[in-house]
């Protein structure tokens, strides 16, 4: 299945789509592709709030801004997702649960490229109306569909 239909099947049973995406094998390169796409994506949904905050600030122009997100939200997230993922991983061994560590890098990551449309309109609001409580609304929503994805993923993988 193409990853946009994926994305759209995790809104209606995010387990189900997990088991299927566990099911194809172990695949790094899916998982290490899956956080860059979600990078980008967050990089792309929040472009807006950089330009507000480029326009309202004239000391910290836009490229300077966009170099700097573009860096973190590619290059640096990739690598403290690994970190987050290894910490759970450890923390579920400790509570003695069989979860595998690609199980955790996967469910994580989808997670959050599954999450990445609600990103997008927080990326909006923040662009054109600026933070306030439409911004925070939106960011509540974004945190609660994350958690959702992530925990239906990990239930998912420990059923089997």
């Amino acid at each position: 299945m193409a990853v946009t239909s994926d994305i759209v099947a995790t809104y209606r049973g995010p387990g189900k789509v997990m088991s299927g995406l566990l099911a194809q094998g172990r695949n790094e390169v899916r998982v290490l592709m899956f956080a860059l796409m979600a990078g980008l994506l967050i990089f792309v949904a929040l472009s807006p709030y950089q330009a507000r905050a480029a326009h309202l600030d004239p000391e910290g122009p836009l490229a300077v801004r966009q170099y700097w997100s573009a860096f973190f939200w590619i290059f640096v997230m990739p690598m403290l997702l690994y970190g987050l993922a290894a910490m759970v991983w450890a923390i579920s061994r400790i509570a003695g649960q069989r979860l595998t560590g690609y199980a955790v890098r996967l469910t994580l990551v989808w997670s959050l490229l599954a999450s990445a449309p609600i990103l997008l309109l927080l990326g909006l609001a923040l662009g054109f109306i600026g933070p306030g409580v439409q911004a925070q609304i939106v960011g509540v929503l974004w945190l609660a569909v994350f958690f959702w994805f992530w925990i239906a993923g990990l239930l998912a993988t420990q059923r089997g």
